[in-house]
C-alpha cells in the first residue's frame, strides 16, 4: 500500500492530521457534514487513496463517541429504510475504486455534494414543513424512492473518499429532522456503515498494519473533538445548525473540486 507511517511524517503534517482528528470528533457531536475538511487535510498530507483507509478508523472512533451521546434519539425505521440501498452504494464504490484514480474520485464526489445541496436548499426554499412530512412518510412511494436514491449514493460516496456525511446530511434535512433526532439517527448509521466497510477497505489494502498505528496515535484527539461538539450543539438553535451543516457540505464539495 502506497502509505505513510507515523515516523515518515514531520512535526507538522502530524499537527495538522492531529487537527482533522479533532474535527473529526466535533463533526459527529455537532455539525454533521465538517469532517469533508478532515477529508480533504488526510488527502493533502497523506497519498489521497491511502489516506481513506488511514480516516476509516478515526471516524467509526467518532461515530462510536457520537453514539454513545446520541444513542437515545436514533430514528430506526429511517435506518432501516436506508440500509438496503447503501448497501448497493457500497459494493458500486468498491468497483469503482478497482479502476479510478485520485482525480476522477475527488471530481466525482464533489459534484454529487453540490448538487445535493443545492437541491436541499431549493426544497427546502419551495415547501413547508407539512409537505415534507407527507413526501418522506414510510409509506410514501416518493419518500421510498428518495431514501433509495439517497442510500445509493451515500454508501458510495463513503466507500470511495469517507464521503457519505454530507450526502445524508442533505437526506436527513430534506426529511425534516430536527437537531437531535438528526445526529442520533446520523451516529448509528455511520457507525454500521463504517464498520461494515473495513473489509472492503482492507481487501483493497487500504489498510493494514502501519495505518493502524497511526490511528492508534490519531484516535486520541478524535475525543476532545467530541466533547467539544457535545458542548457547543446545546449552544446552537436548529435554524443555525441546518445552515452550518448545508456550509459545510458545500464547502466540502467545492474542497474535493478544487483539491
Amino acid at each position: 500500500m502506497d502509505t505513510m507511517t507515523l515516523w515518515h511524517l514531520t512535526g507538522w503534517e502530524f499537527a495538522a492530521l492531529a487537527f482533522a482528528a479533532l474535527l473529526v470528533g466535533f463533526s459527529k457531536t455537532a455539525v454533521s457534514g465538517a469532517n469533508t475538511v478532515s477529508l480533504a487535510i488526510f488527502a493533502a498530507v497523506l497519498p489521497a487513496r491511502a489516506s481513506t483507509g488511514i480516516l476509516l478508523p478515526v471516524l467509526i472512533a467518532g461515530d462510536v463517541l457520537a453514539v454513545l451521546t446520541y444513542r437515545r434519539h436514533a430514528h430506526w425505521p429511517t435506518l432501516w429504510r436506508l440500509f438496503p440501498a447503501v448497501g448497493v452504494g457500497v459494493a458500486v464504490g468498491t468497483l469503482f475504486l478497482v479502476w479510478a484514480d485520485d482525480a476522477i474520485v475527488r471530481t466525482s464526489i464533489g459534484v454529487i455534494l453540490l448538487l445535493m445541496a443545492g437541491v436541499t436548499v431549493w426544497r427546502r426554499r419551495r415547501a413547508d414543513a407539512s409537505e415534507r412530512a407527507e413526501d418522506d412518510a414510510t409509506a410514501s412511494r416518493a419518500g421510498r424512492v428518495k431514501a433509495r436514491s439517497y442510500g445509493v449514493l451515500g454508501g458510495f460516496t463513503t466507500m470511495v473518499a469517507n464521503a457519505g456525511g454530507p450526502v445524508m446530511s442533505m437526506y436527513l434535512l430534506s426529511a425534516g429532522f430536527r437537531k437531535l433526532g438528526f445526529l442520533g439517527t446520523s451516529a448509528f448509521f455511520f457507525l454500521i456503515v463504517n464498520v461494515s466497510k473495513v473489509p472492503f477497505s482492507a481487501g483493497l489494502g487500504l489498510i493494514d498494519g502501519r495505518s493502524l498505528l497511526l490511528d492508534a496515535a490519531l484516535v486520541v484527539f478524535v475525543v476532545p473533538g467530541a466533547f467539544l461538539g457535545k458542548w457547543a450543539v446545546t449552544r446552537i438553535n436548529q435554524r443555525l445548525f441546518e445552515r452550518l451543516v448545508i456550509a459545510a457540505t458545500i464547502v466540502g464539495g467545492l474542497q474535493l473540486l478544487l483539491a
